[in-house]
């Protein structure tokens, strides 16, 4: 994980799921890392970026998104402002965040997942001079880039090598939350195993439902989950739950011949996964740092982008990690189910 500088504010705080706490009644937790340029009258680009519960240090979702951010900042010059959710969060919370941010001046602003879709339209009608970038939902307001993604597709990669690895022909899906996003995951996950090889059973389960976004910030429950499949006689577990996801590999990689499945970022290559990495088969990618990346440099050029930009398949928006070499064996039958989908053979279910 990047080494972020952090300035004292009014009152610093952290979630402990998100491995920060609240305190002092800050909703969220908060970073501020600048580089020269900024510090020299204030020159260069001022980031904001609105986490998801997690935040930086997720080893997932919400690192995918710091790179992006990390590497414009480097690039283009100026300050990095960070804010976290809390898993208790309210959708006052989250417009606080965000409406804090575009008053201090911040811009572009990017709210790091669909939760933030109805305060992104409600602040950016507010503040029609600022840009906001949403990702993994798609928002009305003019000033907005929604960046988007097919998860169902990369994750229908994942399931065709599950297919192919699992030895017991069972396997496991862990949802973080139960929310239509995820269940595009699961949805692409079974579609691959069982187009791969209908024989193999597919356990699935969530960790929390409706309005609880704990289940993206619980290692414990990740764990605990991934245990009682392993009980259950899986032997291959893909988990796209944030941060509860490492705490499915950690359970993983005490069972000799059982295989992760990682998400969002190349778990394999993660520091603070390292000593659970030959447990790792692969990670379904999904390349959140490139389109933050894409939508803070269009901002710095002045055009900012609009409207919503699908990070696919073939546009190399999601895909399966390679390190490690474990999936080498299959690579020629996931080449192969990738084309099929990129040419309209393979249509990947969403649901």
């Amino acid at each position: 994980m990047r080494r972020v500088a952090k300035l004292s504010a009014a009152c610093i705080a952290t979630a402990a799921l998100a491995l920060t706490a609240t305190a002092c009644g800050s909703t969220s937790s908060e970073n501020d890392s600048s580089s020269s340029s900024s510090a020299d009258g204030g020159k260069g680009i001022k980031i904001g970026l609105a986490y998801d519960v997690g935040g930086r240090g997720d080893r997932s979702f919400n690192d995918s998104a710091a790179r992006g951010a990390d590497k414009a900042k480097d690039e283009f010059g100026g300050s990095l402002k960070e804010l976290t959710a809390k898993s208790s969060d309210t959708e006052a919370d989250r417009e606080q965040r965000l409406t804090d941010l575009a008053d201090a001046g911040y811009n572009p602003i990017v709210a790091v997942g669909f939760s933030y879709a109805t305060s992104v339209d409600k602040v950016a009608a507010k503040y029609p001079k600022v840009s906001f970038g949403l990702i993994d939902a798609v928002a009305k307001a003019k000033n907005v880039d929604s960046i988007t993604f097919t998860e169902e597709q990369g994750s229908y990669l994942a399931g065709v090598a599950a297919a192919l690895k699992t030895k017991k022909d069972h396997v496991g899906f862990i949802g973080g939350v139960d929310t239509p996003l995820i269940k595009k995951f699961e949805a692409g996950y079974a579609q691959g195993v069982k187009d791969t090889n209908p024989k193999v059973k597919v356990d699935v389960q969530y960790l929390t439902h409706g309005s609880d976004f704990s289940g993206f910030a619980d290692p414990a429950k990740g764990k605990e989950a991934a245990s009682g499949m392993l009980d259950n006689g899986a032997d291959v577990i893909y988990a796209a739950a944030g941060s509860s996801g490492n705490g499915s590999i950690e359970a993983i990689s005490g069972v000799k011949g059982a295989w992760a499945i990682g998400v969002d970022s190349d778990q394999y290559n993660i520091p603070g996964l390292s000593k659970f990495k030959n447990s790792i088969l692969t990670s379904m990618v999904k390349n959140v740092d490139v389109g933050v990346y894409d939508f803070i440099k269009s901002v710095h050029e002045g055009k900012p982008l609009t409207g919503n930009q699908v990070y696919s398949l073939a546009k190399g928006g999601v895909s399966l990690s390679t390190s490690g070499g474990f999936i080498d064996d299959i690579q020629p039958k996931l080449d192969e189910a990738k084309k099929k989908i990129v040419d309209g053979t393979i249509t990947v279910k969403t649901s």
